[in-house]
């Protein structure tokens, strides 16, 4: 759901293997968190974003993007996080 709280789920599908990207940006895109970063094989997925930083801090209530990347593809989406 969007807006979140405490957490959300981010749905992917891979139509092939490749590697993937997923980060959470803040509003200025700065990258805050890397969700994965690695290959898979086809098929489709979930991940979960908490609310926390790459050093395990909790992040302001606000907007967020969450940039995905794998193969010759790449989205972005806006997420909001309410606290």
């Amino acid at each position: 759901p969007n807006p979140f709280n405490p957490s959300t789920t981010i749905k992917y599908s891979l139509p092939e293997a490749s590697s993937v990207k997923l980060t959470i940006l803040d509003i200025q895109g700065r990258e805050i968190m890397t969700l994965y970063d690695s290959e898979k094989p086809a098929g489709n997925y979930k991940v979960q974003w908490n609310g926390m930083d790459q050093q395990g801090n909790q992040v302001s209530a606000g907007v967020y993007f969450c940039r995905f990347e794998g193969g010759n593809f790449s989205q972005t989406i806006k997420i909001v996080y309410l606290r």
